[in-house]
């Protein structure tokens, strides 16, 4: 008996030193320093864009679209630091459930103060190939990106100051590595990731897209307001249209030109739009034609925001259209006679733009802020 007691007790001893030494093995182990994350590399993965039967766009060679590069993009156009008191972003002026325009007359900058011109909407930028903001000083989209952080009257923040706050922060300077290949924060590379993210805004997804597909049917008014819409206004026959289709054409809704549509007589131009750029007399009051898409969304209407609602847009072109110099020959027949229209003949024709509205674009997470 004495033999095998102390056999047993040998075996617990066993057991207990087993134990003992695998408490130890773990204690030690879980005190060891964890292994680093992964590097962070340059991330070249391509952006799939999809122009969902737009035409494929011309886009820069030299600024490829990326996944990192578009979402360093988003990033920036709503971030805070962009502007000099960290109160703004390019998105409170740019709102999504406004399709990025503002409804303001004119927004307000970090200091309070008014901008001169309304926003435009931000949306299928990667087919304007004929300068951006309402008199076209920006030659590319990257030189639009970077003017408004520059502005006095809008986020009145040097690109110096903005280059040292981002590059304080881990993690821009790591999305700067995925994007660009190193953490090398220049205003260069701002404008372009800027651009990228813009370049993906599509929107092309309206009641009027589903209707070409053959997904959508249009109401009878809608459907007369299409045809009004695509058709001149002859005063000399029974042709009575908008003339809308010479200005706002093809799938964009824009003819992509400056043009003098007639607001005010010579006498009255506060504001000469493309001639401040360009200094030729020629182009007194011309100023960018926006898309019509989404136009329901983004009241008020004209570089100056005068018209509240798309029944005084309409008025306008009808009766309103007063002549100057370097009026476009063709609001000829709004200047004379007037567009023979009735109450009738707008409704279809606001009905009609209706139909240009595009939730999906909205209401797409993909451009929504990735702060949040």
């Amino acid at each position: 008996m004495k033999v095998l007691q102390t056999l047993l007790n040998k075996a617990g001893s066993w057991r207990l030193m087993i134990l003992l030494l695998s408490g130890s093995i773990w204690f030690l182990a879980s005190c060891e320093p964890e292994a680093p994350d992964d590097p962070v590399t340059l991330d070249p993965t391509l952006y799939d864009f999809s122009t969902g039967g737009f035409p494929d766009p011309d886009l820069p060679d030299d600024n490829p679209l990326t996944v990192a590069g578009v979402e360093l993009g988003r990033m920036l156009f709503y971030e805070p630091m962009l502007s000099k008191d960290g109160s703004q972003t390019c998105a409170d002026c740019h709102v999504q459930g406004d399709a990025f325009s503002d409804i303001r007359q004119f927004s307000l900058g970090v200091e309070g103060m008014p901008g001169k011109r309304q926003a435009m909407g931000v949306f299928n930028l990667a087919w304007h190939k004929n300068g951006f903001f309402w008199d076209g000083r920006a030659p590319l989209l990257r030189d639009q990106a970077l003017m408004p952080i520059q502005d006095p009257l809008e986020m009145n923040e040097s690109l110096e100051n903005v280059i040292t706050k981002l590059s304080g922060s881990e993690e821009y300077t790591d999305q700067f590595i995925r994007a660009f290949g190193d953490a090398d924060v220049t205003s260069l590379r701002i404008s372009l990731a800027m651009e990228q993210f813009m370049f993906t805004m599509v929107s092309n997804d309206s009641k009027y897209d589903r209707y070409l597909r053959g997904e959508a049917e249009l109401t009878e008014s809608e459907e007369r307001g299409l045809d009004l819409f695509f058709t001149e206004f002859d005063p000399w026959g029974s042709s009575k249209g908008g003339e809308c289709f010479h200005c706002h054409a093809g799938f964009n809704f824009t003819n992509d030109k400056f043009m003098n549509n007639g607001l005010d007589s010579e006498s009255e131009f506060t504001d000469e739009g493309l001639f401040a750029v360009t200094n030729n007399p020629d182009d007194r009051a011309k100023f960018k034609v926006p898309s019509l898409r989404n136009i329901a969304l983004t009241p008020p209407y004209m570089h100056d925001g005068r018209f509240e609602t798309l029944e005084e847009v309409l008025d306008h072109y009808i009766s309103g259209v007063k002549d100057s110099p370097t009026i476009d020959p063709l609001m000829q027949f709004n200047l004379d006679p007037g567009l023979d229209l009735t109450e009738q003949d707008k409704q279809d024709l606001i009905n009609f733009m209706h139909t240009l509205t595009d939730m999906a674009f909205v209401e797409n997470e993909a451009f929504s802020d990735p702060h949040q």
